[in-house]
């Protein structure tokens, strides 16, 4: 086919993993978070915003208060004339304006908890669920370790902008304009304008000192998400760092990260140390020019000393919030960066994406016919994998595929569950090429035992089950014993609560076999796939392996692939792949009888079995299927 045809298939790969639509700004990524504060169809949600702005309000108006009852009563009790109870009903409400100023905002963070832990809860699930649904190109270009810590750091940076800049930022604002307001109708326009000026320079200079300390931050994550990356894969990789002595160099490399993030990290306090400097520094002058002229005004023109003081407390208790109004912006800054790299993985392109009205294969049923026609595939560009191989596989029929590593055997079956799309050409299940129907219904249609069973640190009970969420002990058990593994569980001290370990091994490989086939029997799918099952299995484990699979394919369509030729001498036809390429077909034989590629695979195993046995170590051990000669 021409590159032109080519390009015009309908069914042509979307792009790749890893291209993103451009980046959002500071404002825009706090407006996108506007709508998880007002959640559609959350009454309760709305009704708790609704009265903790009501908190909010009230809190800032005791606040506003309370100098103005201290000034109140300081001049009664300055008076020479002062009678006890006046002074003492101002205290009293002194006292209970604070206690209302105070007891307001604590309640307004109670009642918008839920808000924001919901927000945080729903944005970090649709990044979850969003890398699920990204496809297998992107997962192997990406590093886990790296991915949940920009999920977490990006969940808690949601929980910080929230709560700060709706509950901190705004009330701020309007504790400056009543204080203000305050001012000037006790004193004049001066003591209004000098306020403003001061808080202006002060909110300019944190917010340009901030956004300078930024990269910092960035340099931070970065190492941060580099260290615990290079953590997690030693960690995973134990064995393999024990049997290469290479504890040291593991720790070298995890420590060359934390120096990195150890330089940011020390460069990032010292900056916050000179901006907190510099914002005292601000204030301490605005406050030091307003008691000069308020001291003025009592020395010089009759100001009582309850005014003097309501200068100092109105500027003191203005500087509490702008102090916190520099934390509440490096909080915030630095939470919008977090989000940045946690709403860059949202902005990932979905390779693989259902179809608009895209049909429901049914998941359980009789056996599938599956069908390869004419299918090209490529992982880059300048590596053509499969060359444009054709054949089906009939329902309820066993095919096998082998041939040297590379030629293209797993590929298959990544293109059946469609991890990718096929470059020209279709894959089909019952007629329906696999990009007409749901990706949900197509995998759920589809079982597989793979050649390397990774298995979830949890229970024997939790993995089996995982086959299908929802099934009953009894149905689990039974798929146990079909797989020729219940009677080993229950031997074990805590039976099926035994916990396997991080990726299944404290269990032997056959026994992780076992429990694969266990979770397949259970999810009871109409397509089997079985990709080299057995061959890091020993012979007499391959055996009793081979005896459950066969039950397991047994009424079910079944794809084989293979290393060791003789796991797959009773399938209905077999498939030679060659460099992409499908270069025999038939039966066992009737390929040995050709006396062509698959005869020439079949007696070098024989020859490396012999040389197995006389060496006394395992055909497992063993190159299975050396490259034919040409």
């Amino acid at each position: 086919m021409t590159r032109s045809a080519h390009s015009a298939n309908p069914h042509m790969a979307a792009p790749l993993d890893g291209r993103q639509k451009p980046a959002r700004g500071s404002w825009s990524t706090i407006l996108s978070l506007l709508p998880y504060l007002w959640p559609k169809h959350e009454f309760w949600l709305r009704l708790r915003l609704v009265l903790a702005s009501i908190c909010m309000v009230v809190a800032k108006i005791a606040t506003v208060f309370v100098p103005i009852l201290l000034y109140h009563a300081i001049d009664h009790l300055s008076a020479k004339d002062a009678i006890i109870t006046v002074p003492a009903g101002l205290i009293v409400g002194y006292a209970a304006v604070r206690i209302a100023s105070t007891g307001f905002a604590e309640l307004r963070d109670a009642i918008f908890a839920a808000v924001q832990m919901r927000a945080s809860r729903v944005v970090a699930r649709q990044t979850f669920e969003h890398l699920h649904n990204l496809s297998m190109r992107f997962h192997l270009d990406r590093q886990t370790g790296g991915l949940s810590n920009i999920i977490l750091r990006g969940t808690l940076g949601i929980q910080n902008v929230l709560r700060l800049a709706t509950f901190n930022i705004i009330p701020t604002i309007i504790e400056l304009l009543l204080t203000a307001g305050a001012l000037w109708h006790f004193f004049d326009v001066w003591y209004a304008l000098i306020t403003f000026a001061a808080v202006t320079f002060y909110i300019g200079f944190t917010f340009t000192f901030t956004s300078w300390r930024g990269k910092f931050r960035r340099i931070m994550n970065e190492t941060d998400n580099e260290a615990q990356t290079k953590a997690i894969d030693s960690l995973i990789n134990f064995e393999t760092v024990k049997y290469f002595g290479n504890e040291e160099h593991e720790s070298r490399r995890f420590d060359e990260s934390l120096a990195r993030y150890e330089k940011a990290s020390v460069k990032s306090q010292v900056s916050l140390n000179a901006l907190n400097i510099g914002q005292a520094v601000i204030i301490s002058s605005a406050l030091g020019v307003m008691m000069m002229m308020a001291a003025n005004g009592v020395a010089h023109h009759g100001m009582t000393v309850g005014k003097f003081v309501l200068v100092n407390t109105y500027l003191m208790q203005l500087y509490v919030p702008l102090n916190f109004l520099g934390f509440v912006y490096l909080q915030v800054n630095q939470g919008l960066i977090d989000m940045e790299q946690m709403f860059s993985l949202l902005r990932v392109n979905q390779e693989i994406k259902d179809k608009p009205g895209a049909k429901v294969v049914a998941p359980q049923g009789p056996p599938a016919q599956i069908v390869f026609e004419d299918v090209h595939f490529a992982y880059n560009p300048d590596r053509q994998i499969l060359k444009g191989i054709s054949f089906s596989v009939e329902p309820g029929k066993k095919v096998a595929l082998v041939g040297p590593t590379g030629s293209g055997k797993s590929t298959t079956s990544r293109l059946l569950f469609r991890f990718y799309d096929v470059t020209q050409g279709s894959v089909k299940i019952d007629g329906i090429d696999v990009r007409d129907v749901t990706q949900h219904s197509l995998r759920a249609a589809i079982g597989v035992v793979p050649q390397d069973t990774v298995l979830f640190n949890d229970s024997i009970f939790y993995n089996i089950a995982y086959g299908r969420p929802g099934a009953t002990v009894a149905e689990i058990e039974q798929a146990a014993r079909l797989a020729q593994i219940h009677d080993f569980i229950v031997s074990l001290p805590q039976g099926y609560k035994t916990k396997v370990g991080e990726r299944g091994l404290k269990l032997s490989g056959g026994e992780k076999q076992r429990v694969a086939i266990a979770r397949t029997i259970l999810k009871n799918p109409r397509i089997l796939i079985l990709d080299e099952a057995t061959s890091a299995l020993d012979t007499a484990t391959e055996q009793d392996i081979g005896a459950a699979l066969r039950s397991v394919a047994d009424h079910r369509t079944t794809l084989v692939i293979a290393h060791r030729l003789s796991t797959v001498t009773d399938a209905d036809e077999i498939l030679v792949l060659r460099d992409g390429e499908i270069v025999e077909r038939g039966g066992h034989a009737a390929l040995l009888a050709m006396d062509g590629v698959y005869a020439a695979m079949w007696a070098a195993q024989v020859e490396l079995e012999a040389a197995a046995d006389v060496a006394g170590v395992e055909p497992a051990r063993l190159e299975s299927v050396p490259e034919a000669a040409d």
